[in-house]
């Protein structure tokens, strides 16, 4: 449930500025405004100026943060409290409560829901971070107050699970979220821009369809997603996280005529997962441990349940068509790009299998 509310809250995030969003003066050539400006090395006065700061007027609200930024922040804020709100009413309040304590749920998933939390995280940095500089909010002010967004969310969703008997406070879940945000704050911090990214892709697995989670009483809990949406994000086994590499921008200089937007991508991934841990069927007590795979109800009353061995990670090389580095003229339309360059566009792939040793050829691969 979680993970649609977030969903609106990038679409809201993108088009929630006013119409004042770029909030400069005319004056300035498009040279002097430029969002990946050093502010972090020049006067306070001078980037307050460029982000249409001057420290009087109604467009201000503080220092560093016009108007506009303010509604962003003070937006954000209040679709976060509403997503905390009901995710405690949809997921915690049927569940018992008791002290607050730690689970290590490490080995879940072959780590791919470690991935997730890193590209989420680093993912809505983006969104956050590009919200901002929409507004004309300077470099500095839009990564420490914009950047933060995932990580504040995915950090009161790992109180609500210490809070929980069901669950618990993960590290492992906890270093993922500081990994993906780190990684967005420190270039851009750094660098001003994004040289290397997060990216995501999806194609659906089939194994959403093994969702009888008790043999005995048919009871279906729909942990790999119960329609489209879901599994966007809870179908670990078709889910691929990327790490993208800006080929120019890491090993050459603006001289070189190599495109700026082609650069490679070497993703992680895994398949055949119906079960957090295993594939194994349900044996003694059911539900005594949660740990057993599913089943998929092929005839009524009838299970199958996929193999364990079937449960295989997979590395990919592939080259990144990177959006973000497109050119644009059009300085809105280049925030929006930033943000949608989270997905990875399908190209042709080389995939490895440690678990076969084997290498495969995919001529598209999503």
């Amino acid at each position: 449930m979680v993970k649609r509310y977030v969903s609106l809250l990038l679409v809201v995030l993108l088009f929630v500025n006013p119409a004042r969003a770029f909030n400069y003066n005319p004056g300035l050539s498009s040279s002097d405004f430029n969002l990946e400006l050093n502010p972090f090395f020049v006067n306070d006065a001078r980037s307050m100026s460029l982000s249409g700061y001057s420290g009087t007027g109604k467009d201000n609200a503080g220092p560093g943060l016009n108007r506009s930024g303010a509604i962003v922040l003070g937006t954000e804020a209040l679709i976060i409290t509403g997503i905390m709100t009901s995710l405690y009413v949809s997921w915690y309040s049927g569940s018992e409560t008791g002290g607050f304590h730690f689970y290590n749920d490490n080995g879940e998933w072959l780590q791919m829901d470690k991935v997730g939390h890193a590209n989420s995280c680093y993912n809505f940095a983006n969104i956050g971070y590009e919200a901002l500089a929409m507004t004309g909010l300077d470099e500095k002010h839009s990564i420490l107050y914009g950047a933060p967004l995932g990580i504040t969310i995915m950090t009161m969703v790992e109180i609500f699970d210490a809070l929980s008997s069901d669950w618990g406070f993960s590290w492992g879940d906890m270093g993922a979220n500081i990994l993906g945000t780190g990684l967005f704050m420190g270039q851009q911090a750094l660098w001003h821009e994004q040289r290397i990214a997060l990216k995501y892709s999806y194609h659906n697995s089939g194994c959403s369809k093994y969702d009888v989670k008790n043999p005995v009483t048919m009871e279906r809990d729909y942990i790999m997603g119960k329609d489209w949406l879901d599994r966007l994000y809870e179908d670990y086994s078709g889910i691929t996280v990327w790490l993208a590499c800006d080929v120019k921008s890491l090993f050459m200089n603006d001289r070189s005529r190599y495109p700026s937007w082609l650069g490679w991508a070497i993703g992680y991934g895994a398949e055949g997962m119906t079960g957090e841990y295993n594939n194994y069927q349900p044996a003694g007590h059911v539900g005594d441990d949660g740990n057993w795979g599913r089943g998929w109800e092929y005839a009524p009353g009838q299970l199958a349940y996929m193999p364990n061995d079937a449960r295989l990670r997979r590395l990919f090389l592939a080259p990144d068509i990177d959006i973000s580095r497109i050119p644009c003229k059009n300085k809105t339309l280049k925030h929006v790009l930033r943000v949608l360059s989270a997905i990875k566009i399908p190209t042709p792939t080389l995939e490895y299998r440690p678990g076969e040793d084997s290498f495969c050829w995919h001529w598209f691969y999503f």
